[in-house]
């Protein structure tokens, strides 16, 4: 796992049963988490959590995945577009400390 002074990305990631994107997702974000820091929540469709979730994004698809408690994409995980906005957030932080 990465240390930073940066407090970790929140990623939220509501997930089917035997769902084959879900699982790519969860395997994605632990590489991802050895680059940057996270904060990865996993929280399963059919539970309470999970569908309060479902109901306000209405994802296509599954995985639904928030960043910071916003819609960032349901189905595949866009990996490239991920890491730009971790990126970002990242640049921002250590804007905000300079």
């Amino acid at each position: 796992m990465v240390t930073s002074s940066r407090p970790p990305a929140r990623i939220t990631v509501v997930r089917t049963p035997d769902c084959h994107l879900c699982h790519d997702a969860a395997e994605a974000l632990a590489r991802l988490a050895s680059e940057h820091p996270l904060e990865i929540l996993t929280l399963e469709a059919d539970s309470p959590e999970g569908r309060a979730l479902v109901a306000e994004h209405r994802p296509a698809m599954s995985p639904l995945v928030l960043l910071e408690g916003r819609y960032f994409s349901a189905g595949r995980l866009p990996r490239r577009k991920l890491t730009r906005a971790l990126g970002r957030d990242a640049a921002a932080a250590s804007a905000r400390t300079a």
